[in-house]
């Protein structure tokens, strides 16, 4: 069974730069952000080894929200080999997320 990691500065790069990944940027204080939470879960779950499922705290992480350039949160991006390939913004139920990583 996969579960969600958090990911900081220090490792993001070695865990995004191979294979598939879904990156979710939040904060605590964000209603949608906690509502995806076990969105999240669901989907680390139902992918398994296909992808890694992953979130960056935005208060604790700065750097890498304006990297990715991320206005508004929850901000989804999936990443192929390091590459963003999707990316969406705000709350989105387990389907479209999933259905997103296998379209990659």
């Amino acid at each position: 069974m996969s579960e969600v990691k958090h990911l900081n500065s220090a490792d993001f790069a070695e865990v995004t730069s191979k294979g598939l990944v879904l990156i979710d940027f939040w904060a605590s204080w964000c209603g949608p952000c906690r509502m995806l939470g076990p969105i999240l879960e669901q989907v680390a779950e139902e992918m398994g080894d296909q992808a890694v499922i992953a979130k960056v705290n935005i208060e604790e992480e700065q750097e890498l929200a304006a990297q990715y350039g991320v206005r508004s949160i929850p901000a989804i991006f999936i990443l192929k080999d390091g590459k963003v390939v999707k990316d969406f913004v705000g709350l989105k139920d387990k389907s479209t997320l999933v259905s997103a990583l296998k379209s990659v």
